[in-house]
């Protein structure tokens, strides 16, 4: 069976279309322009705003004409990773879809399950003829993933929903109502280059196959951050065989836990012997540690070609320590959401090679005052390395309402239909709720979504029966908005 065939079909169908259009973030002309296109088809009122968003209009069917408008919202990008031993090209192949079991995956990449089940889903509401609902409107935001620039750029006044449904959340017992707000920041300077020393050799260190995952809703698993422990050990290595430094190129997207770094060094032959040893202790060191969270971590060491420069090694001794500096992980916890990360960052990028070093940092929070805060600690400690610091991207966060008209709808149909306690809660990841919510404060809001595992990394996956169950819960929500006024 293919993924097309699957349950509901009209959603599923939907999803595989999508997936044959790469959508990578800051690239998503093609995905606007095949939404266009499909908003066209059905002759419906369809819009792409300034920044290329895609607003799609579909009047209320019979006898819901009098109920509140409704805007269903999801992101049209998807994050691009990809095992280090997958061959694909997110830029010219659609993605490769595998059924196992009860999930969908894909084949060594991330799926685009986040948001693409969202998209899916809308498409299948706005091409339906037989599915009661209100009025609606559809927003296809961009660039979710790498900044909300289509959110921070959506005008006032475009739409005129009373009501907000967001597609974004990722387990399906949960009804979001309030999210952390994030900022970027990134440290890159120049540095001087030296030449190697004699009689030496060059290795190139990596360490792979760890969880990853999101830097918000997976920050509180205890993951291994590929860049925080390649750094550990070059420190380590600094110190006991005296390396020299090539380059190191560790993590990837801002919002993903990194989960490979890989560094080329040069030693002394007279100490190659001890720098092997030290690397093999340390990967024990690191399954001991990680063998929980991270069952497939490995350290490999190999020879490469000679190195015959490298970083002067007055700024390798500070770049490796600005790094160690940096806080990686929750910095606090909520005081007053239980189980709740408040504030956390993810040292999401390093990049040092050829006389340029770049770090990038994605600091989240649900408190503004701390998110400050902990830009600045990071700020600081890159700035101990005479790095640049450039902050951007900067998004609110979304104010909880759990009284609101649209939350007690939906957690009473939860208990109705599924005879338990929806989970109604505020998560760390970055919504784009927050942000809607500054150019149109009275819209009630809350976001829902099926089971998806692993978002962020190649090892995503949705689940079948949970797409079934949330399908069944939004058209159940759909027939009871309430009456306009």
């Amino acid at each position: 069976m293919s993924v097309s065939q699957l349950s509901p079909q009209a959603l599923w169908k939907n999803f595989a279309d999508l997936n044959a259009v790469p959508r990578p973030s800051k690239k998503e002309e093609r995905v606007i322009a095949f939404v266009k296109t499909f908003g066209e088809s059905l002759n419906l009122p369809t819009v792409v705003d300034h920044i290329g968003n895609v607003i799609i209009k579909k009047p209320a069917t019979s006898g819901m004409e009098d109920r509140m408008t409704v805007v269903l919202q999801s992101h049209l990008d998807m994050v691009h990773q990809k095992n280090a031993d997958t061959i694909f090209d997110f830029d010219k192949e659609g993605i490769k879809m595998v059924i196992d079991g009860d999930w969908v995956k894909a084949d060594g990449t991330t799926l685009g399950a986040d948001n693409g089940i969202g998209v899916a889903t809308i498409m299948a509401l706005l091409e339906s003829d037989d599915i009661p609902h209100p009025p609606l409107e559809a927003l296809f935001t961009i660039d979710e993933e790498t900044g909300m620039t289509g959110a921070l750029e959506l005008k006032g006044g475009l739409l005129e929903a009373d009501i907000m449904l967001n597609l974004d959340t990722e387990d399906d017992d949960e009804l979001t109502i309030g999210c952390a707000g994030g900022v970027d920041i990134t440290g890159s300077g120049n540095y001087s280059i030296t030449s190697s020393i004699n009689n030496s050799e060059t290795y190139e260190i990596s360490i792979t196959g760890l969880t990853g995952g999101h830097s918000g809703m997976d920050i509180h698993k205890g993951r291994g951050n590929a860049n925080k422990l390649m750094n550990r050990l070059l420190i380590t290595l600094e110190k006991e065989v005296e390396i020299q430094v090539v380059s190191v190129d560790g993590g990837g997207l801002r919002n993903a836990i990194p989960r490979e770094s890989f560094a080329v060094v040069v030693v002394s032959e007279s100490k190659a012997s001890e720098l092997e040893s030290i690397v093999n202790t340390y990967s024990e060191i690191l399954n001991k540690e990680y063998g929980t969270t991270d069952s497939q971590l490995t350290v490999n060491l190999k020879s490469t070609d000679a190195a015959s420069s490298v970083m002067d090694s007055q700024y390798q001794r500070k770049i490796l320590r600005s790094i160690y500096a940096v806080p990686s992980g929750i910095y606090r916890m909520s005081p007053d959401i239980d189980s709740l990360v408040q504030t956390s960052n993810n040292l999401a990028r390093v990049e040092i090679k050829e006389g340029k070093a770049s770090v990038l940092c994605l600091c989240r929070s649900s408190v503004d005052t701390e998110k400050t805060d902990m830009q600045m600690a990071i700020s600081s400690a890159l700035e101990l390395a005479d790095l640049t610091i450039e902050v951007g991207g900067s998004y609110p966060g979304w104010t909880p309402a759990p009284s609101s008209e649209i939350v007690t709808i939906m957690s009473d149909l939860y208990r109705e239909l599924f005879d338990g306690e929806p989970h109604v809660n505020a998560c760390h990841a970055g919504l784009e709720c927050g942000i809607l919510g500054t150019n149109y404060p009275d819209m009630d809001m809350i976001s829902f979504g099926p089971n998806i595992r692993g978002a962020h990394s190649p090892d995503e996956k949705v689940q079948i029966s949970s797409v079934q169950k949330y399908w069944k819960y939004l058209l159940e929500t759909l027939k009871r908005i309430p009456v306009k006024g």
